[in-house]
């Protein structure tokens, strides 16, 4: 994509800005309006998610967790990965199904419809801050006070939201002609999360094995949150800029497979 492409991308979007805030609302507002614990929805999952594979593994995985000087090791690590892997699995599987979810709107309705996935991208990453918010809490309740290394936080999170919407654009637009992608993706996810060392450490994979586990791109993403949340250390630079070439690769990828399709887009649906 050429630079006069991307500034006229992000001239559209500074155009449209007040169309996707408020979509942004509205979208908020519908999945937690009538929902008697609101927003707390957002961060539940997730935490039950933690609270199950602590309850599970924490014996025997505290013992290989040195760097995290804290009783509660194991659900601090967990904690720091899970943060990452929500916001990455969240803006992928909303764009996997966005387009055939507003059919009805981009047939009836003139607005740039890439600004679709920008409001999926825009509404995961609030649901991301809450659990961000309760994760510090919950660090401050088990004694564990985060340190500078959190100034990091900002920047890998909106890398994580583009690289993962990167990813979505491209099987958001697959799956409106090729409905299998729907089915696939979930199961790749679930592949990706366990390939990842997200509920253990890579030193319980054997060291010629460990050069696998590197090929899963989540895998980069994951060590820079352990780093931060878990270890409070600053993540290698190197990590960023590997991260920061997949989430170019992946948007540019995905934008273009959206440019030469959204005509068949409309008509498909």
């Amino acid at each position: 994509m050429s630079s006069g492409k991307v500034k006229a991308k992000i001239q559209q979007l500074v155009d449209n800005r007040f169309f996707i805030v408020t979509a942004i609302k509205m979208d908020f507002k519908a999945r937690f309006s009538r929902s008697a614990f609101g927003t707390l929805w957002a961060i539940l999952n997730p935490l039950v998610m933690v609270a199950i594979y602590a309850f599970v593994l924490s014996k025997i995985m505290h013992a290989k967790l040195p760097g995290i000087e804290n009783s509660y090791a194991y659900p601090i690590y967990l904690i720091s990965g899970i943060v990452g892997w929500t916001l990455f699995t969240e803006v992928i599987s909303r764009s996997l199904v966005v387009f055939i979810e507003n059919g009805h709107y981009l047939k009836k309705l003139a607005f740039p419809r890439s600004n679709l996935v920008f409001i999926i991208l825009g509404a995961s990453f609030i649901n991301s801050l809450i659990l961000v918010l309760a994760a510090m809490l919950i660090f401050l309740l088990l004694d564990f006070p985060l340190g500078s290394s959190l100034l990091w936080l900002i920047p890998l999170e909106i890398l994580t939201a583009l690289f993962a919407l990167g990813i979505g654009i491209t099987v958001g637009v697959l799956n409106v002609f090729l409905r299998d992608v729907g089915q696939i993706v979930p199961i790749v996810l679930q592949l990706m999360f366990w390939l990842t060392p997200v509920v253990y450490t890579i030193n319980i994979i054997p060291e010629s094995s460990q050069h696998w586990l590197e090929l899963n791109p989540f895998f980069t993403i994951v060590g820079m949150y352990h780093d931060i949340l878990a270890y409070r250390v600053d993540p290698p630079l190197t990590s960023f800029v590997k991260l920061l070439a997949m989430t170019g690769f992946a948007n540019v990828v995905g934008f273009a497979l959206y440019k030469v399709a959204q005509k068949e887009i409309v008509e498909e649906l």
